[in-house]
């Protein structure tokens, strides 16, 4: 019999309309704790800044505060916007989650800046910061590995730690470099799908081995609105669009009427919205379990993180339990 495939959850930390980001967070540990006792592999949350509806911009510290919260499952960022910081930071911040937290932490990079213009100038990155991608992060496994490319320069803590690192991508290039570096290689289909299966193809034909990884790993995003019934799944899709539409095309301190989020659902703006949500997994589990394999196989993945996409922490929870339920993750003990 073939084991269930390796299933994590991507968590935004969502801050729903009406609620605080104390509230948001909250959700946040209640769902990696019913996912350690469900079997998922892992948790990971994703740095954004300035934006009213996600609250795991501090992406470190919301680690580890679920981490002193969980007892085994792996977390880690899906991921950390390395452009924007300096890598000896990063190295320092995930090497001190790795000595609190053995054997539990990831570091998911990518090189966008994940937010806008005026906030990239907010967190003073300089606009050309993602062309030393690569390089930053070669430096930044050196001081995770105890093989620093600084002289005299270390990571304390992290030095020694090895924190595996994750490539994360929707595109071309992210593909080569995990390739190049032997990196796992995550990509983000559960908004950006474009170009997932050239990506990955590329990513398995270019793959060089290294001392973190053997032989290629490929982790593909999907969305995911699992619920007891089809209407009220569907019900859960239709919101999660209109709150996508209202995050992406609200003019900051200016949100979107109900009259002009349905303008621009109709615009061909509306289509990005729908671009994003190419691949979900909608409906009751049997459904939902069809979908996730047959995705699998389209996206030739290794692991699929799946992003949860109710607009309530309790039908977040019940999407989760369904899911697993259904693919056959063993519970933990």
């Amino acid at each position: 019999m073939t084991p269930p495939v390796p299933l994590s959850i991507l968590d935004l930390a969502p801050i729903a309309e009406g609620q605080t980001a104390r509230e948001a967070l909250e959700g946040s540990v209640r769902l990696a704790q019913h996912a350690e006792e469900l079997g998922y592999a892992r948790v990971w949350y994703a740095e954004h800044h300035n934006f009213e509806s996600i609250a795991s911009s501090a992406t470190s510290v919301v680690i580890a505060h679920i981490a002193a919260n969980t007892q085994r499952i792996r977390l880690g960022a899906g991921g950390i916007m390395l452009p924007n910081h300096a890598p000896l930071v990063i190295a320092e911040q995930f090497g001190t989650l790795a000595s609190l937290h053995p054997d539990r932490i990831d570091l998911g990079l990518g090189r966008a800046p994940g937010t806008n213009q005026a906030t990239m100038r907010a967190l003073r990155r300089d606009a050309s910061a993602a062309d030393t991608f690569p390089q930053d992060v070669l430096e930044l496994q050196g001081y995770l590995s105890g093989e620093t490319r600084i002289p005299t320069v270390h990571a304390i803590p992290g030095r020694g730690t090895n924190v595996p690192l994750y490539i994360l991508g929707s595109s071309l290039f992210g593909a080569q470099l995990a390739a190049a570096l032997g990196l796992p290689y995550a990509f983000a289909s559960h908004f950006s799908p474009a170009a997932l299966q050239d990506a990955v193809r590329v990513y398995r034909e270019q793959f060089q081995p290294s001392a973190q990884l053997e032989r290629p790993h490929v982790i593909a995003a999907v969305n995911v609105l699992a619920a007891d019934s089809e209407s009220v799944a569907l019900e859960q899709l239709e919101r999660r669009r209109r709150m996508f539409a209202r995050s992406l095309f609200s003019r900051p301190g200016q949100r979107l009427t109900d009259e002009e989020l349905e303008f621009v659902l109709r615009s061909p703006q509306g289509q990005h919205v729908e671009q994003m949500l190419t691949y979900t997994a909608l409906g009751t589990p049997d459904t939902v379990k069809t979908y996730l394999e047959d995705f699998r196989a389209h996206a030739d993945a290794d692991e699929l993180i799946v992003a949860h996409q109710a607009d309530t922490i309790d039908a977040r929870l019940r999407s989760v339990e369904l899911v697993a339920s259904t693919v056959g993750l063993v519970a933990a003990a």
